[in-house]
Formats: structure tokens, sequence, C-alpha cells
């Protein structure tokens, strides 16, 4: 098993339960108004698409496995039409900029992709010290 795979799964989940937590701890914004995690969410987005994008090319078999985890995200926060179009946004922004720049898997984009893993990792879990509820 290779670090990005064993890395994959527990961050996966993390996402989701980062998502969730924040969402049942925060007030829901009025409309002009964002969440506090916002900037963190958006950021998590554009990880999740470079890392789908990338992992892909670098063919680790793992399907939609990314897209599933942004989907969770969306459903997690229950978000209204203007943060699920902030949201995708920023996915697509970070699968596209790799699908411009990458068209097979190298060095470089295996190193981006676990660097992604790990800020992905570190905001999740930033998110749910600061934003997650207590047990």
């Amino acid at each position: 098993m290779t670090l990005r795979t064993a890395l994959a799964v527990p961050l996966a989940g993390l996402f989701l339960v980062v998502a969730a937590q924040a969402q049942e701890t925060a007030t829901p914004p009025s409309p002009p108004q964002l969440a506090p995690y916002d900037a963190g969410l958006v950021r998590l987005s554009e990880i999740l698409g470079a890392t789908h994008y990338l992992r892909q090319l670098c063919g680790a078999g793992e399907g939609t496995l990314w897209r599933d985890q942004m989907q969770g995200l969306i459903d997690a926060e229950q978000a209204d039409s203007t943060r699920v179009a902030r949201l995708t946004d920023a996915f697509n922004r970070g699968y596209e900029s790799f699908e411009a720049v990458y068209r097979s898997c190298t060095p470089a984009a295996s190193l981006a992709v676990d660097r992604y893993v790990q800020e992905g990792a570190r905001i999740a879990r930033d998110i749910a010290a600061r934003y997650g509820r207590e047990e």
C-alpha cells in the first residue's frame, strides 16, 4: 500500500466528518455573510478537484472517490445554491488547473498530489478543531 493510498481513505472520511461537524455547530449565515470556515471549505474543494484529476492521471484506480467526497462535503454542508456554486467552482478550478498542465503522471504530479493530500488533511483537522462540536 502506498502512502497516498494509505492517506486517501482516512483523509476522505475526515473531509466528511469535518463538514458534518462544522455544519452542526455553525449558525446558518445570512445570504451576504459567509460561514467563518468557508475559506477553508473552498480551498478543500479545490484540493479535492486537483486530487481527483491527479490520482486518476497517476492510475490510482479510485474511480469517483474524490468527486464523491466533494458531493459528501456539499451534502453535509446542506449548502444553498450560492455556496454549492462556490464550492463546485473551486473543485472544478482545482481539477482544470492540473488538467491544463499534466497529460501524464510525472514525478512532479505525484509530488503535487502528496502535498495536496497533506494540505487537505491539515485544513480538515483545523476546521474540525476550531468549529467541530464537542462530544
